[in-house]
């Protein structure tokens, strides 16, 4: 069994933030396996919206935690607990200001590098020894701007669609991590 977590904060007026790059991979990668997953149901003793399904004979979970960005360890502790999984079952998908917008990384037993969902997570589940997809938000404006204030500007529409465009090498690492 595998866990994806996909980080961001729940509430609408977050919807399309940079912060939210984790919901946003999730929703669409849903979208396009409808026939193998259930849609997103809200669960109360994960603290989280949950899809289950299959890919590649191994049954996986989708969350998107509803504990906020810096408290994400709190939910994914919840999940990792209640299946009885270790830290490598589970895979973080996460934006990343430091990473050219639009690039992707998938990485394993590093740091948060300031990303305080991420610190949550190895706080909670003792350990960084997890698998991370890292979604590159990086634009002209990071230097320009706080970097609260960066995270949470929206996508422009350019932005959305490549976003939307690069799915299928998200798809490939998400693939990768399950057959791990």
């Amino acid at each position: 069994m595998k866990i994806i977590v996909g980080l961001g904060n729940s509430d609408k007026k977050y919807n399309n933030t940079r912060h939210n790059v984790g919901f946003f991979v999730l929703d669409n990668f849903l979208e396009n396996n409808l026939n193998l997953f259930s849609t997103f149901k809200k669960e109360k003793k994960f603290n989280a919206y949950i899809s289950e399904g299959f890919l590649n004979n191994e049954k996986v979970i989708l969350s998107k935690p509803l504990t906020y960005m810096n408290n994400s360890g709190d939910s994914v502790l919840l999940l990792k607990k209640y299946f009885n999984l270790k830290n490598e079952d589970i895979c973080i998908i996460q934006d990343d200001k430091d990473l050219e917008f639009g690039k992707i990384k998938l990485k394993k037993d590093s740091g948060s590098g300031g990303h305080n969902g991420i610190k949550s997570i190895i706080d909670k589940i003792s350990g960084n020894d997890f698998y991370r997809i890292k979604i590159g938000i990086k634009n002209e404006k990071v230097e320009k701007i706080d970097t609260v204030d960066f995270v949470l500007s929206k996508f422009n529409k350019e932005e959305k669609f490549f976003l939307k465009e690069r799915m299928f090498d998200i798809i490939k690492l998400i693939d990768y991590f399950i057959s791990k």
